[in-house]
């Protein structure tokens, strides 16, 4: 930890709300985000703001934004158009790799994926450090 430098010197207690990041335990207090609207409002926590966190990792395109490492983000551009039987088996993978990055996330269970006609649908239990959630992720171009 960095110690802050106060007019008295440096500042070595943790600062009220603050984590402490050598015990391997990351903040989890975030903005929340209205998609609707496309706005901020308010903040999330917990188990709130691991689904909006989710959210948003499906949503980003990996390597695609330089304010974000090359660890964040999802890959459709790998399976999206492709041979179905490859999009069943690859799917998994992208959005496993995507969202197991994030540390609050712990696993991925009961994983289906399904066509109806050009639909593809993806369904899985989120399991995390604050609770579980159900994540469905649909898409309705041709895959």
């Amino acid at each position: 930890m960095i110690p802050a430098i106060g007019k008295a010197g440096p500042i070595t207690a943790l600062l009220e709300g603050e984590v402490n990041l050598e015990r391997g335990e990351s903040p989890s207090l975030t903005y929340r985000m209205d998609w609707d609207r496309k706005r901020i409002t308010g903040q999330a926590d917990g188990l709130e703001a691991v689904q909006q966190a989710a959210a948003k990792i499906l949503r980003t395109d990996r390597f695609e934004h330089l304010i974000y490492s090359s660890d964040y983000g999802t890959e459709w551009q790998l399976v999206l158009g492709k041979d179905r039987l490859l999009v069943r088996a690859e799917i998994r993978r992208v959005i496993s790799e995507a969202l197991l990055q994030d540390e609050r996330i712990l696993s991925l269970e009961n994983i289906e994926v399904s066509f109806n006609g050009d639909n593809l649908t993806f369904d899985c239990k989120v399991v995390t450090r604050y609770g579980n959630f159900q994540l469905r992720k649909e898409w309705d171009e041709d895959v």
